[in-house]
């Protein structure tokens, strides 16, 4: 297909658009990570750009050593697997049944869902819930106060919706129950929407610290991401003191380094579920 001349320079002001902002947004890890392999006098010099100078990984010891960081990668990882897993399990099983237009009272049900999108208890109200159901300083309150998103419940009952009914019907026909078909038909098809929603909900939970803020107060139990912001926020870099072995570092690079450390988990996430993304969220989108 021959393309006009207007449709040649718009993909052309398309691809020099969409590289300016993939460079605005892939530069700063590059400059992170450049500071965070450098050595301390080229640091304190500020003469690190998009290269490391004086290559040094103490950095990157100092920061996996470090017992906390432990603790906090290991709740992180429990947080966004049992999480994701609840999540997802309470997304569909709330999607199924609200993606029929028989269910009585279906539209009423989705408006409830619809209504908390706008309008929530309120912090306070939510802390003293949290509280007075003992969940305070426990995994737990970080994943069950938002266990269900409504914007993905969406997602998921428009894309059961966009499901022919005659595949239903047909496993009716040979007496398949209700969960039957969702096991054996809705799940299997919807696999680009499950992939796609359970990466919103495991990069949820990973980035998560407002709610680790509230509700926890022992160090033992912090997220990474918590762990992180205490990290760039305290001067004091953190609870350890920085010994003669790591001598070469500054707490400009152990910050850096813990960056990193942080984000580089759940992109390795990213290339096994990208190609379901359009997919999944369009047909979730536009269907029903």
């Amino acid at each position: 297909m021959v393309r006009t001349r207007g449709e040649a320079l718009f993909a052309g002001f398309n691809v020099v658009i969409l590289s300016l902002l993939s460079l605005s947004m892939i530069l700063p890890f590059v400059h992170i990570a450049a500071k965070s392999l450098s050595s301390e006098a080229h640091v304190l010099a500020k003469d690190i750009i998009l290269w490391p100078k004086g290559f040094n990984v103490m950095s990157y010891e100092y920061v996996l050593t470090n017992k906390q960081f432990f603790y906090s990668f290991s709740n992180s990882v429990l947080i966004t697997i049992a999480g994701t897993a609840l999540s997802m399990a309470l997304t569909v099983l709330a999607a199924y049944p609200l993606s029929k237009r028989h269910l009585p009272y279906g539209r009423g049900l989705m408006l409830l869902f619809v209504i908390t999108m706008f309008f929530s208890g309120g912090l306070i109200p939510t802390y003293l819930v949290v509280k007075q159901v003992g969940l305070l300083n426990s995994l737990w309150s970080l994943i069950l106060p938002g266990a269900l998103a409504p914007f993905n419940l969406i997602l998921v009952r428009n894309f059961f919706m966009g499901i022919p009914d005659a595949l239903e019907e047909s496993a009716r026909i040979d007496g398949a129950s209700n969960w039957r078909i969702l096991l054996s038909i809705f799940l299997p098809l919807s696999k680009p929407a499950m992939a796609t929603i359970s990466m919103f909900y495991a990069v949820g939970y990973w980035n998560s610290f407002f709610q680790a803020m509230m509700y926890i107060t022992e160090r033992r139990w912090i997220p990474l991401q918590m762990f992180l912001l205490q990290l760039v926020t305290d001067e004091r870099t953190s609870d350890t003191v920085i010994t003669d072995v790591f001598r070469e570092v500054t707490p400009e690079t152990i910050r850096a380094a813990a960056i990193l450390c942080v984000v580089v988990p759940i992109l390795c996430v990213y290339p096994f579920i990208q190609k379901y993304f359009v997919k999944g969220v369009m047909l979730g989108a536009v269907k029903g």
